[in-house]
C-alpha cells in the first residue's frame, strides 16, 4: 500500500467514526450523520469540496432514484398486511397446524414466507405478537419465557434472513443493480444460503439462548383497523405475488426464443417495482374486500405506510451519498489492487467491509448499499459471480447488531427482554447468521 492509500483508508475510518458520534452520542438522525461523515470522508482524502458535493448528489440520488419506490411500495404492502391481519392469520394458522412440538419450526417458516415481500420492521410488528400468544397458550409447564422466546427467536431469524439475502428486499435489490447480478440467480442463491442459516440461527440456536433469559410485558402494539380477517389463501397470494412475477420475469429468458417472443409482457411486471405496484393494487381486494375503498381504511393503511418513509429513505440516500465519495475518492480501486494481490478473498473482503460498516453505522440496509457501490469494480475484475458477492455483503450486513442498530431497541420492545437478554438472544443471533452466511457462500461459490 502507498502513502495515498494509507491517507484514504484514515478519511475512511475517521468520516465513518464522525458518523457514528454525531448518530451515537450527537443524537442526530443518521441521514444528518452519515452526510457529514460522507464530507469529512471527501475532505479528509484530498478530495475538493465541489467534487464531493456533486459526489453525494450523486450517491444519493443513484439510490433514491430507483429505489424510493421499492421502498414506498414495500411499506404499502406491509401494512395492509399488518392492518388487515392478513398475515396474521397465516401466521396463526400455520401455528395452530403445527402443534407445541412443531410450533419454532412453524414460526420460522412463517417468518421467511411472510417475510418475503416486507421490510424487516414491518414483518417483526405483523409477527412477534401473534407469535408470543401462541407461546402464551402452549400447554402447562412449556409457557415460560424460554419456552416463548423459543418461539419468537426462529420468526426474527427467518425475518433476517430474508431481509438481507433474498430479493425484492431493498438491500439485495441494490447489490443486485450495482454489481450487474442476475436477480433470478441470486434470489435461488438467497434461499438456498438463506433456508439452512435460519434454521441454524433460529430453532437450532434458540435451545441454547433462550434459557435464562426473563422476558417482562411487551412494549409496542401494532396497528389495527376495524376489517374482518381475509382467508389465509388471499393472505398467501398477496404475499407471493410479487416473488412470483419477479422470477417468472427471469424464466423468460430461459424459454425458446419464440416462446419467449409471445411471453415478453411478463417482462413489463417483473421488474421489482412494477411487481410490487402491481402486488399493492391486488393486495387491497384481496386483503379487503368490498371495504378497499373505505375512507378510513385507505387512509390508514397509507399513513401507516408513509409514516416511516421519509426516515427510511433519507437514511439509505445518506448512505448512497458516503458510497458514492468513497468511491470517488478511490476506495474502489484500492480494495481491487489489495484483493489482485492476493492478501485476501474477494468474497471475504466484501463481507469484511460490510461487517465494518454494520457495526459502524448500526444499518443492515446502508452496510449493504455502501459496500456493494465499493465492491463493483473488484467483483469485475476478480471473475467472482457478482451474485455470490451480493450474498457475502448481505451476510455481513447483519453481524452483531447493537444498540446503534434501530432493529436492537424495536426487537428489545418487541420481545420484553433486558438490554442484557437482548445481547444473548438477538444480537448473537444476528453474528450466526453472518458467520454461517458466509460460509455457506464460499462453500456454494466453490460448487455452483
Amino acid at each position: 500500500m502507498t502513502p495515498a492509500d494509507y491517507r484514504l483508508v484514515a478519511a475512511a475510518i475517521c468520516g465513518i467514526a464522525l458518523s457514528i458520534v454525531l448518530i451515537i452520542r450527537g443524537r442526530l438522525h443518521p441521514f444528518v450523520g452519515l452526510l457529514c461523515g460522507a464530507f469529512a470522508v471527501g475532505l479528509l482524502a484530498g478530495l475538493p469540496m465541489e467534487e464531493t458535493a456533486k459526489a453525494v448528489e450523486k450517491g444519493a440520488g443513484a439510490i433514491l432514484g430507483g429505489t424510493g419506490l421499492v421502498v414506498a411500495l414495500g411499506l404499502g404492502l406491509g401494512a395492509m398486511l399488518q392492518l388487515s391481519d392478513g398475515a396474521g392469520g397465516l401466521a396463526r394458522s400455520a401455528l395452530r397446524l403445527s402443534g407445541p412440538r412443531g410450533a419454532p419450526w412453524a414460526s420460522l417458516v412463517t417468518a421467511i414466507v411472510i417475510g418475503l415481500p416486507l421490510f424487516f420492521e414491518t414483518g417483526l410488528v405483523l409477527l412477534l405478537p401473534i407469535v408470543a400468544s401462541a407461546a402464551a397458550a402452549l400447554p402447562s409447564g412449556r409457557n415460560g419465557d424460554a419456552a416463548k422466546l423459543q418461539l419468537m427467536l426462529p420468526a426474527l431469524a427467518g425475518l433476517s434472513v430474508v431481509h438481507a439475502l433474498v430479493p425484492p428486499h431493498p438491500g439485495p435489490l441494490l447489490a443486485v443493480d450495482a454489481l450487474g447480478a442476475n436477480l433470478g440467480l441470486t434470489l435461488v442463491y438467497g434461499l438456498l444460503v438463506g433456508i439452512p442459516t435460519a434454521i441454524i440461527a433460529g430453532p437450532l440456536l434458540a435451545r441454547f439462548t433462550a434459557p435464562g433469559v426473563k422476558l417482562s410485558p411487551p412494549l409496542l402494539e401494532p396497528a389495527k383497523v376495524e376489517a374482518p380477517t381475509p382467508p389465509v389463501g388471499r393472505a398467501l397470494a398477496a404475499i407471493l405475488l410479487p416473488v412470483v412475477l419477479i422470477a417468472a420475469g427471469q424464466a423468460v429468458a430461459l424459454l425458446p426464443p419464440d416462446l419467449a417472443a409471445k411471453m415478453h409482457w411478463l417482462g413489463l411486471v417483473s421488474h421489482p417495482v412494477s411487481a410490487l405496484l402491481v402486488a399493492t393494487l391486488a393486495a387491497l381486494p384481496l386483503l379487503f374486500g368490498r371495504r378497499m375503498l373505505d375512507a378510513g381504511i385507505q387512509r390508514t393503511i397509507w399513513n401507516e405506510a408513509m409514516f416511516p418513509a421519509g426516515g427510511v429513505l433519507l437514511a439509505i440516500g445518506a448512505g448512497g451519498a458516503l458510497k458514492q465519495v468513497l468511491v470517488s475518492a478511490g476506495l474502489s480501486d484500492m480494495l481491487v489492487r489489495l484483493a489482485a494481490g492476493g492478501a485476501i478473498s474477494p468474497l471475504l473482503l466484501a463481507w469484511s467491509v460490510s461487517v465494518c460498516i454494520r457495526l459502524a453505522t448500526g444499518s443492515a440496509t446502508v452496510a449493504t448499499i455502501t459496500t456493494a457501490g465499493m465492491m463493483k469494480g473488484l467483483a469485475a475484475a476478480s471473475g467472482v459471480a457478482p451474485e455470490w458477492m451480493v450474498l457475502a455483503i448481505g451476510a455481513g450486513s447483519l453481524f452483531f447488531s447493537h444498540v446503534n442498530d434501530p432493529g436492537f431497541w424495536l426487537v428489545k420492545s418487541y420481545l420484553g427482554t433486558d438490554m442484557p437478554g437482548t445481547f444473548k438472544t438477538w444480537s448473537i443471533m444476528e453474528t450466526v447468521i453472518a458467520v454461517i452466511g458466509l460460509l455457506l457462500v464460499l462453500l456454494g461459490s466453490s460448487i455452483l
